[in-house]
């Protein structure tokens, strides 16, 4: 790495931590905001992935800041365990991603303060809920559409997002057994040719390609690729190092042919392709406004989604290339909707022409870039290097 470049990445980090510490503090109870203008809410999913950046920040402030997160999510636990999609509301439910970010944020929370019985009772609630949400009894958890963070695009039955997260917490809980029967689920074939035989159980294996299934339910699947799913799978160490390696490969031959095709200008990934065109079957109507080819989740560029696979490359030992994405991070998380800010950490970015089309000053957005860079510096992936292990 040239010496520009790192300077460039360390003004990035302080210019992230300013950014957290803008937004740590908002209108709604004093919980942290989602973004610096606009967001002005505090969203569960969005705060809970943050964790892994100020748990790398060392900055006591937004540490503090996750604490008072944490808790008043568990104060607002339903009686049956499900933690809601807005911090500060208990009524705003029905999120399949938030009871188990909840979880994984808290088993990261304990790693950083060694608090290793910090909110128990939640925590053995949520657990329960968890366990209520696999159909089979099989640990692989089921979702409505538009029920996880892609809440313009359709992911139906067993979605890769939500399982991988939920092979995490159960790794950070020490419910080992479990997770390896998780994996092993997940690892079954996806059910193809419309016929599904009895004693068959689904799984998220894609035939023939290295990565993960968008997701699975009976006879039905996507094989469209999720990046965030699957940089998450390589990370945790759902995907062997050989799966890993070989999906590393085919994402970076992709994009090569997205920029070929003029639909990918920045050197990094969008968060799901091929797009979903009109002319798909998969194509809903309301994509035409809200999900365009390119656009927000149908293959927009997320910053949030690039540090997981920024440090993805860095549990696969591909150092030299999580170091060249980094780079391009970089470059992307400066680019800004207000001119007047030096760096933007936009929500996310048009693929086919890298302009930011969401808000300035995303606070997963900035933490995720202080996690990736993190990874980068050390070689290592905090909290998920335990997991790859066993």
């Amino acid at each position: 790495m040239q010496p520009g470049e790192w300077q460039n990445i360390q003004e990035a980090k302080k210019a992230a931590v300013a950014v957290l510490i803008h937004n740590s503090h908002g209108p709604f109870h004093g919980l942290p905001r989602t973004a610096g203008w606009g967001y002005p809410e505090p969203y569960t999913r969005d705060l809970m992935l943050s964790i892994l950046g100020i748990g790398v920040s060392g900055n006591l402030k937004l540490i503090t800041s996750a604490r008072k997160v944490l808790e008043t999510l568990a104060g607002n636990q339903t009686q049956h365990g499900h933690i809601p999609s807005l911090v500060h509301d208990k009524e705003d439910r029905g999120s399949s991603d938030t009871t188990p970010l909840f979880l994984m944020g808290v088993g990261i929370f304990r790693k950083v303060t060694g608090e290793f019985n910090f909110l128990e009772e939640p925590v053995r609630k949520a657990l329960i809920w968890m366990e209520y949400q696999s159909p089979s009894d099989r640990l692989l958890v089921a979702q409505q559409p538009t029920s996880d963070w892609r809440d313009e695009q359709w992911v139906t039955g067993y979605g890769l997002y939500v399982n991988t997260i939920a092979y995490c917490y159960l790794r950070l809980f020490g419910e080992n057994e479990k997770a390896d029967m998780l994996r092993s689920e997940m690892k079954r074939f996806t059910i193809k040719g419309g016929v599904i035989n009895r004693h068959v159980h689904e799984g998220l294996t894609v035939p023939h390609k290295p990565y993960y299934a968008l997701w699975s339910y009976k006879i039905h699947s996507s094989e469209r690729f999720d990046l965030l799913g699957n940089s998450l799978a390589i990370l945790s160490g759902i995907a062997s190092p050989t799966r890993a390696s070989e999906m590393i490969s085919w994402i970076e031959k992709e994009c090569i042919a997205l920029k070929s095709n003029g639909d990918l200008i920045p050197d990094l990934p969008p968060n799901f392709f091929p797009f979903i065109k009109p002319e798909d079957p998969d194509w809903m109507p309301r994509y035409s406004k809200f999900n365009k080819p390119g656009d927000y989740h149908n293959g927009g560029i997320w910053p949030f989604i690039c540090g997981f696979y920024v440090a993805s490359l860095v549990a696969a030992k591909k150092y030299q290339l999580a170091e060249k994405k980094l780079i391009e991070l970089t470059k992307l998380v400066k680019i800004s909707v207000d001119n007047n800010i030096h760096f933007g950490f936009n929500e996310w970015y048009k693929a086919q022409d890298g302009r930011p089309m969401g808000q300035d000053w995303q606070t997963w957005s900035a933490a995720l870039y202080l996690y990736a860079a993190k990874c980068v510096e050390e070689n290592k992936t905090p909290f998920f290097d335990e997991m790859r292990v066993l």
